[in-house]
Order: structure tokens, then C-alpha cells, then sequence
């Protein structure tokens, strides 16, 4: 059926040009559509390789760790191997920049055999942009999914719809509500673009997300996403990464031969610990470079070179150490406790300080606080009064001291349901005096 509209579309186009004459300002539109139908990839599929040993292989060499991605990759392949054909299941990676989740895009195209398309949506806000526009306007054109199909000149690529979180929204259209139609396997095999006027099957096309941020991404989108969370990497994960990829690329961009010095685990650590702070490698990828950068210099210039990189060179090179961790050892007094708090990269620690006055037993709060927060010191509070005797409190103290939490940082807005027990574990370090 749908092969007998293409035919009789492609038909009817070329008999409007027969009747044409070139220099009507109809005949470009006409001839460009019947070019785009003969250009699409229709039924052009590449063979998918089922070796899953191999893939496995892929994904291993390609990036380090992350056992349960890779586990859910393996049986997406499995089930395609056995059943030969899948309505795709939208796998949408979600975590924090520099963990490797557009690169685990194109890593999975390789172990697959298909072709790799990437569409950033970050800040796409014309819906035109995904569905095309329609052929009566001046400079109309097929939308970006049908383009990169055209490109690829196959029907079942990868493709990988980066940061489907930062999709803009506003008065030309909302692209996420189009987005719908493209990646829910129910409708897709028969996704209508604006501009080539016919169906097209999405059904083949392995469709992968990625995102920073769930909360912004529309809850019907959401809803058809299949959300695997990439947490980031620990110090140990970093130095392999940095061992195995890091290096050896910084070296082959700056011109170093492989084998002219290493840098040592004790020194990656450093390097890590003290320069950088993130969930991902980006930071630590661009410490490298500088490293090599210096490198390169004194290779240029013909110094004398040591044949590994000790921590004395690290401080020439990179200066002090931009984090410290002495911090959170130092701080130990009464009335102090250490919390979590979740950032956009990771996490980070913060203190909450609280301190006694004489007074009538008001609770006074500062700091960059939202609501969650100061419901969360109220609660506390309360919490310690009715079980004063528990924790060998004097329940007189109450009606004596006025009690001031102070959470520093003012700059950052801090709110969340997660810091209560911190609160409380402050209050009774205050009113005990204990540590």
C-alpha cells in the first residue's frame, strides 16, 4: 500500500514537470521534492553484526566501566538477534556532562555495523525543525530527521538525539511535542514529514537520548524513554580512563611520541584530586593538555627531560592545587556537622553551623535556604525538644538559648529534602557541646 503512494507521488511529480516550464517558480519546488524521494533511503537497510562477543569487545575498548549499560546493550542486540526485528525501545542515557554518553552513542553504532547520526536538539525551538516545513513555503526544506536519513542513505541507523533536555519551547512551536510521534515505537513506522507529504518508517532507526537533566524534559517525552542513569566515575575509574584514552590521545594531538615519558598512578591521583572536581573527565582531559602543552615546549626548545612525571613537576606546571580535602579534616568543633549536597557535575560537601545565645528559644536561619531547608530546620528543632531526655539534653536549655543555623556558601540557592538530619545532628552538637 504505502509502496503504491510513493510510485503514484513520484508520478504524479514527474508529470507536473513534463507540463512545466523550467522558469515558473513552481518547477523548483516540484523538481527539489521528487529529488528528496529519489534520494531517500526507502527500504535501504545496512546488515546488522550479531556477534555479540565482538560487540562486547567495542564497548570495552571504547569506554571503561559502566557493566550495567553495557549489560542492557548486549540483550537489546540479543533480542534483535533472536527475533530479528524490534520495535526499539528509546534508550535515554541521563547523567552529568563528560561521562561518555554521546561517544557510548557512537560506540554502540560500531558494534552494531550501522551508520551514526548525531542530532543536538540543545536549544532546537521550532518544531519544523524535526517534522520539515511545508513544501508551499519560500525555502522550505524536509525536516532534520529525514535529512540525516538522506545523508546516511539507510533506514536503520543509530541515531543519537543529544541533549533532548535543552529542546527550547516558545511561540513558533514546541519541537518536544514533535519529538513524540518520531520516538514512540507505536506510531513511528509511520512518521509524517510536513514537507515530503508521505509516510515514512522510523521503526528501524535505533534512537538513543541523552540527557543532564530529567526535570526538564517534557512528561510524555519522559514517558516514552527507557532512562539509564550513568553515574559519574570514582578516582580509581578516572586513572584508568586517563590511562588508557586520556594520555595516549593528548600525546598524538600535541605531537609527543608515545614512548618519551609516563605519568604514574600516584601522579594521576594528584592530578585528579587536586586539580579537578567533576563527575566526568573533561577537566581532567584538559589538565592533561596542558601538561603535554609544557611538554611539547621543552621538547621545541631541547631541554634535558625526565622519563616520568613526578608531583614536583606537576606543581611547576599546574601551580597549587585548586581543591583541597584538608578542609573537612580541620573543621571539628561543636555545632558543626558535614552534609551532601547534590550539584549539576556530581555532589560537593557543605557545613551547617549551628550556634547558641542567650535568648527565648527562637530559631533563626541564614544562608542561601529554600523552603525544603527551613521546614527541614523547624522539624529538627522540634524533633530535639520532644526527645530531649533521649540524647541528655536539659529541657530548660530551650526556653534559655536562641538558636542561629548558619549554612555558608550564600551565593549558591541550597534546597532539598536530604539535609534534616545534618540540621539536627548540628543542633544536638551545640546544645551538648559534644563534637
Amino acid at each position: 500500500m504505502a509502496c503504491h503512494c510513493k510510485k503514484e507521488a513520484f508520478q504524479k511529480g514527474i508529470e507536473k514537470l513534463e507540463r512545466m516550464h523550467p522558469s515558473t517558480p513552481d518547477y523548483s519546488v516540484v523538481y527539489n521534492h521528487v529529488d528528496l524521494m529519489l534520494d531517500l533511503p526507502w527500504d535501504d537497510y545496512t546488515d546488522d553484526q550479531y556477534d555479540l562477543k565482538n560487540a562486547q569487545k567495542t564497548l570495552d575498548n571504547d569506554h571503561y566501566g559502566m557493566a550495567k549499560i553495557k549489560e542492557r546493550i548486549l540483550e537489546y542486540l540479543a533480542v534483535l538477534k533472536l527475533k530479528g526485528d524490534m520495535k526499539s525501545p528509546i534508550l535515554c542515557f541521563f547523567g552529568p556532562p563528560g561521562i561518555g554518553k554521546t561517544s557510548l552513542g557512537k560506540s554502540i553504532a560500531s558494534a552494531l555495523g550501522r551508520k551514526y547520526i548525531r542530532l543536538s536538539l540543545g536549544g532546537l525551538h521550532d518544531e519544523s525543525e524535526i517534522r520539515g516545513h511545508r513544501k508551499t513555503y519560500i525555502g522550505a526544506m524536509p525536516g532534520r530527521i529525514l535529512q540525516s536519513l538522506r545523508k546516511a542513505k539507510s533506514s536503520n541507523p543509530v541515531i543519537v538525539l543529544d541533549e533532548i533536555d535543552k529542546v527550547g519551547n516558545d511561540f513558533r512551536g514546541d519541537p518536544s511535542s514533535a519529538l513524540l510521534e518520531v520516538l514512540d515505537p507505536e506510531q513511528n513506522n509511520t512518521f509524517y514529514d510536513n514537507y515530503l507529504e508521505l509516510e515514512y518508517d522510523l521503526s528501524k532507526v535505533l534512537f538513543i537520548a541523552t540527557a543532564n537533566n530529567l526535570q526538564n524534559i517534557q512528561p510524555a517525552l519522559r514517558d516514552r524513554l527507557e532512562i539509564i542513569n550513568l553515574s559519574g566515575y570514582a578516582i580509581e575509574e578516572k586513572i584508568e580512563i586517563a590511562k588508557r584514552h586520556l594520555v595516549p590521545k593528548q600525546k598524538e594531538m600535541h605531537g609527543i611520541p608515545k614512548s618519551s615519558f609516563k605519568i604514574g598512578d600516584k601522579v594521576l591521583e594528584r592530578l585528579i584530586a587536586d586539580y579537578t572536581r567533576e563527575s566526568g573527565v573533561r577537566e581532567l582531559d584538559r589538565v592533561i593538555a596542558s601538561i603535554m602543552r609544557n611538554r611539547a615546549k621543552k621538547i621545541a626548545m631541547e631541554e634535558v627531560l625526565s622519563t616520568s612525571l613526578s608531583a614536583e613537576e606537576l606543581l611547576q606546571i599546574l601551580g597549587k592545587p585548586k581543591y583541597s580535602s584538608d578542609l573537612y579534616k580541620a573543621v571539628n568543633s561543636p555545632g558543626v556537622a558535614v552534609g551532601l549536597a547534590w550539584t549539576y557535575v556530581g555532589g560537593d560537601i557543605l557545613f551547617i553551623e549551628a550556634s547558641l545565645s542567650d535568648g527565648k528559644g527562637d530559631l533563626s536561619l541564614t544562608g542561601n535556604l529554600g523552603n525544603v531547608m527551613k521546614e527541614s530546620a523547624t522539624t529538627a528543632l522540634s524533633y530535639l525538644k520532644s526527645n530531649a531526655a533521649q540524647y541528655h539534653i536539659d529541657p530548660t536549655i530551650f526556653g534559655k538559648k536562641s538558636i542561629h543555623i548558619h549554612v555558608p556558601e550564600g551565593a549558591t540557592p541550597k534546597d532539598g529534602p536530604s539535609a534534616g538530619i545534618t540540621m539536627m545532628t548540628a543542633i544536638a552538637s551545640a546544645l551538648t557541646g559534644k563534637k
